[in-house]
């Protein structure tokens, strides 16, 4: 089984590039088919799913935008109950599809918190697209319209995700040890 370590911890073969790739492709195939003759703004949630966004969007051949929002709510390997908004949504929502773009669902917080952020700026519709979701660690009481997977409550690196900034950088994805 292939390993990597990151910092101080070791990560074993999770999730294959392959499976991503897929995973991803089924996605895009849903949002072109929902989305044929709108045009939506996606709002990607950085820094982790930044490799999620780039990947979907080149599979997308639908009239979008993009935009980039990020928060912090997550300490090492463990996610907090706090919030903070780093950089917030610049562009006009208002009477707008809104696709939002995350890497992976695990307690829903960072997401809720989004979502009631945009409820107040009246756009047309909300739809969110993951790539992962953990459905045993999830705390809130939302859909996600477009997954690609359900994963174990385990940590996990690799495609976007990260372990203190660390690890990002890894094609496939990678749990701990």
């Amino acid at each position: 089984m292939k390993t990597i370590k990151v910092r101080d911890k070791e990560f074993s073969l999770s999730i294959s590039a392959g499976e991503i790739d897929r995973a991803v492709q089924i996605i895009a195939e849903s949002i072109k088919h929902d989305y044929a003759g709108s045009k939506p703004l996606f709002l990607v949630i950085l820094n982790g799913a930044f490799m999620f966004a780039a990947d979907l969007f080149k599979k997308l051949d639908i009239d979008c935008e993009i935009s980039f929002v990020k928060f912090a709510s997550y300490a090492g390997t463990a996610t907090t109950a706090k919030v903070t908004e780093l950089i917030g949504l610049n562009e006009e929502v208002i009477d707008r599809d809104l696709v939002i773009v995350e890497d992976i669902v695990d307690t829903g917080i960072s997401l809720t918190h989004l979502l009631n952020h945009l409820k107040d700026k009246k756009p047309r519709s909300v739809k969110i697209a993951a790539l992962l979701f953990k459905p045993d660690a999830f705390q809130k009481d939302f859909r996600i319209d477009y997954l690609g997977m359900e994963i174990p409550n385990d940590f996990i690196v690799g495609y976007g995700l990260d372990y203190d900034g660390y690890g990002r950088n890894y094609k496939d994805i990678y749990k701990i040890v």
